[in-house]
């Protein structure tokens, strides 16, 4: 199984397309989105090409290739409008030996991090719109884990690049759209 990860398009058509494009290309099976789909959110700029009926239109017809979690600006009126489910914290993904978690980043992040994050998993989130790929330790714990974020294509923050994961057989890269 190959997935392709990404996050925080914020109702974006231009950046949908280059996700939807990357993912085509790349021959994945499953397009995980780490939530922020439609809204841009009110603490944001609108993003240059905000089309959430467009962004719609495009995600839809894929409904069975795709797996969601919801983003903080993501609400049961989006879920309306997709054909996929958006409204689950997180999800796990295996590939390989490895296990990934899966969440938008608001409410488990690198300093706030779930009880079950088994030892070793590797953590996929959004939210902060930046582009990470690190390894962290809990002090507490002795354990360590690896951070990966695909930042946002639509509205990147700290000069981010646009970017997605690819997952396959337990290897995990962050690529640049």
């Amino acid at each position: 199984m190959k997935y392709l990860v990404a996050s925080d398009l914020h109702g974006d058509s231009y950046w949908t397309e280059r996700v939807i494009e990357a993912f085509k290309n790349e021959n994945a099976d499953k397009l995980v989105i780490l939530g922020d789909i439609l809204y841009h959110g009110p603490r944001n700029d609108l993003p240059a090409h905000y089309e959430p009926k467009k962004v719609i239109s495009l995600l839809n017809p894929m409904a069975s290739s795709i797996l969601a979690v919801r983003g903080n600006c993501d609400a049961e009126v989006d879920q309306m409008v997709l054909k996929f489910p958006i409204m689950s914290e997180y999800i796990y993904l295996v590939s390989g030996d490895k296990t990934f978690f899966a969440t938008h980043g608001h409410t488990i992040m690198p300093e706030k991090l779930p009880v079950f994050l088994p030892a070793g998993a590797v953590l996929l989130a959004g939210h902060t719109h930046v582009a990470t790929d690190k390894e962290i330790s809990v002090a507490e714990t002795g354990a360590s884990y690896r951070y990966m974020n695909p930042g946002s294509p639509s509205i990147p923050k700290e000069n981010s690049t646009p970017s997605y994961i690819l997952i396959e057989d337990g290897n995990a890269v962050l690529k640049p759209l």
